[in-house]
Order: C-alpha cells, then structure tokens, then sequence
C-alpha cells in the first residue's frame, strides 16, 4: 500500500498513529488559514489530531495523481457549515508524506473552520505560527 493511500485510509479511519506512520520526521503542513507553514511531524500530528476533533462527515471523495503530487478531494462538515476541500500531497524519497498543503471552500467554511480550530489548538496548546491572514 502506497504512504498516500494508507494516509488516506488512516485520517478517514481517523487513526492517529497510523496518520503520524505516513508522515516524514521534517513534514511541512500549509494551512489554509495561517500564513506560515507548522514543520515537523510533533506538530503536524498535533494540527491533525484537532481536525478529526473539528471535522464531522469527513470523507474523501476524488483523488488526482500528476507529476509526483496527489490531491485528495473531500467533504466535511465543521458545526453547521458544510465544506468543501483538497489536501495536496508530496512524498519523499521513502514515499512519506513529506508536504501537506490543505485548501478549503467556501469562505464561510473556511472561516468556521479557522474558529473552531483556533479554539481546538489553543486547548491543545500548539501555538499559530505567524497569525492568520
């Protein structure tokens, strides 16, 4: 099983450890709602922990492979808001996920999103690197 597809069934499953087993030790997540990237596995695991906590009705519904990258589409819910995503995905040499950059519609989801996982990392106490913009 390719690192992409046990990503994929890991954050559906919504398995933790098996998500941090698909992740290089250096991964850089890129939000879509923080100006800098979070790096490393610790803190990438800890961003991902507060998604399965803030996602409802996660699922990935598409996936798109072309010149070394994958994107999986997906629908989730956060509260009342229904959204729309892609999680755009780079593998290093060992074929872990080596870049997670994370794009969400529409803005009134993105914007839920922002507040239920700025609530979610403060409880967690992962601090936002550079702010929002």
């Amino acid at each position: 099983m390719s690192s992409v597809t046990a990503f994929e069934r890991a954050v559906e499953a919504r398995d933790l450890d098996a998500v941090v087993a698909a992740l290089a030790p250096d991964v850089v997540f890129r939000s879509p709602v923080v100006y800098r990237p979070y790096e490393g596995r610790e803190v990438v695991a800890k961003i991902i922990e507060a998604v399965i906590q803030v996602f409802d009705d996660f699922e990935y519904v598409q996936r798109l492979e072309a010149d070394g990258a994958e994107a999986l589409i997906f629908r989730a819910s956060v509260g009342d808001r229904e959204l729309d995503g892609l999680d755009l995905l780079q593998l290093d040499e060992e074929g872990l996920v080596s870049e997670l950059t994370v794009m969400v519609r529409p803005m009134s989801g993105v914007q839920a999103l922002a507040a239920a996982m700025g609530e979610q990392l403060e409880r967690m106490g992962v601090p936002v690197p550079g702010g929002a913009s």
